[in-house]
């Protein structure tokens, strides 16, 4: 997908395939359109910090109207959340946000949610609806704080 980096537009880094996965069946539930990119594979929760410092932050300061979302497995140490503030610029703040499952994508899967496509598809349909069927999950229910804020500034420019 291409995107008008002149529009508003997302970016979506994911940390590994699986959540590549995920981010897929998020944008191909959506309206056709070209508001909205994968980015290649970072291999690693740390990397995706790593890419966005090193190939990202620059973009997205040339585009004021880029926002990104950093997909990453939580492990289990929500405390990750803390260490990826750290590492967003203060004045991108507003146009980053941290997405991921609470362990890994697949325990989603394992959970009885779907393929990973398909529970992708099922996040794009809760924030098209503003509901949490699926965000609500114990394995997604930490992203709250981080889904209002990106609700908020990202459904206009998807959901249109």
């Amino acid at each position: 997908m291409k995107v008008n980096k002149h529009k508003p537009h997302v970016l979506l880094l994911p940390e590994d395939d699986d959540n590549r996965q995920l981010a897929n069946g998020f944008c191909l539930s959506l309206p056709e359109s070209t508001n909205i990119k994968i980015l290649p594979l970072a291999d690693g929760w740390m990397e995706v910090f790593d890419v966005f410092e090193s190939r990202e932050i620059s973009g997205m300061r040339a585009y004021s109207e880029r926002f990104m979302v950093l997909l990453i497995d939580f492990d289990n140490h929500l405390d990750r959340i803390d260490y990826a503030k750290r590492k967003i610029p203060h004045d991108l703040e507003n146009r980053v946000f941290i997405l991921g499952s609470l362990i890994e994508p697949k325990d989603l899967k394992r959970a009885g949610l779907g393929t990973l496509e398909e529970i992708g598809s099922s996040l794009a349909k809760d924030c098209r609806e503003g509901t949490d069927t699926v965000w609500g999950h114990d394995l997604l229910r930490h992203n709250a704080t981080e889904l209002e804020r990106l609700r908020a500034y990202v459904r206009p420019i998807l959901f249109v």
